[in-house]
């Protein structure tokens, strides 16, 4: 890793207070901002946005970076911090490293020189943030399906990544486990896994719990009409999600929206997939 004099985090929900704090535990000197209304952050030294970004090599940013593309992801600051021209400036000739920053680089031109890098599209991180996206899904099931998950009848949609973390966990709690996809050889995959392989347009039957990680509408009216007022849908997927709401809304079904589930259920694990994703940039720059 090239050598660093001070990282310097800023903004975000409790994931990246604790990558300041695990950063920090590895013996690097870290600046943070941004999180004064959630109280200190172990190791990490507080400043001010100029003192930090003076101080700082290696400028980390939330995930996402901006939300509304006017103000920085930073829901536990004082006040809010705005992205324009004065923003970026700060962070001439610095390694900028932040989540899912298309709408932060539009905020200003200056960006087209620093050219951060977004390390949310880091397999490694993709990878990771599927275990606890699966674990907060069935603890939501838990919670929201008036039956128990044991011998429940569940409904994968898209078998990617989250997907066989969810089958690997139902099945072991003794749902009886399906899947649905388009592609062959993940309907062949699925028989590895010991889950019912079915195409989009074999959804015809009644399912207790559907958990969709597809963001693209793969639950219609079709599909809905065969489920009754105790099914509960677990929306995983990013807009504009897999599920049709008004077609559910309009049957009087029961969907949970779940998207962004690693920060909400598991910030610590979250930080660490986050910071090794950054340590692997760093190391490949």
């Amino acid at each position: 890793m090239p050598t660093i004099n001070t990282f310097g985090v800023i903004g975000g929900d409790e994931r990246m207070r604790y990558l300041a704090a695990s950063i920090a535990a590895d013996g690097y000197p870290v600046c943070v901002h941004g999180f004064e209304n959630l109280g200190p952050c172990r190791g990490a030294a507080e400043t001010t946005l100029s003192e930090l970004a003076k101080k700082s090599s290696v400028i980390l940013l939330p995930l996402p970076a901006t939300r509304d593309g006017l103000t920085l992801n930073a829901p536990y600051a004082a006040a809010e911090i705005r992205l324009d021209d004065a923003f970026a400036s700060l962070f001439c000739n610095r390694t900028v490293y932040g989540g899912m920053i298309q709408r932060l680089v539009a905020s200003s031109v200056l960006w087209r020189e620093i050219e951060p890098e977004d390390y949310y599209r880091r397999e490694e991180l993709a990878v990771g943030n599927a275990i606890p996206t699966a674990e907060g899904a069935v603890s939501i099931a838990i919670q929201e399906y008036p039956g128990t998950l044991n011998g429940a009848k569940c409904l994968i949609t898209g078998f990617g990544r989250i997907g066989k973390n969810l089958a690997i966990i139902l099945r072991g709690m003794g749902a009886r486990v399906y899947a649905a996809a388009r592609k062959k050889e993940d309907l062949m995959r699925m028989r590895a896994f010991g889950v019912e392989p079915l195409t989009y347009r074999e959804i015809t039957q009644r399912f207790d719990v559907i958990f969709n990680t597809v963001p693209a509408r793969v639950i219609g009216a079709p599909a809905l009409t065969q489920q009754d007022a105790d099914t509960l849908l677990v929306e995983l997927a990013s807009a504009p999600g897999g599920i049709d709401l008004e077609s559910a809304g309009r049957l009087g079904l029961h969907v949970v929206q779940a998207q962004s589930l690693p920060g909400r259920v598991a910030p610590k694990t979250a930080a660490e997939y986050i910071k090794e994703a950054v340590y692997n940039m760093l190391e490949e720059a």
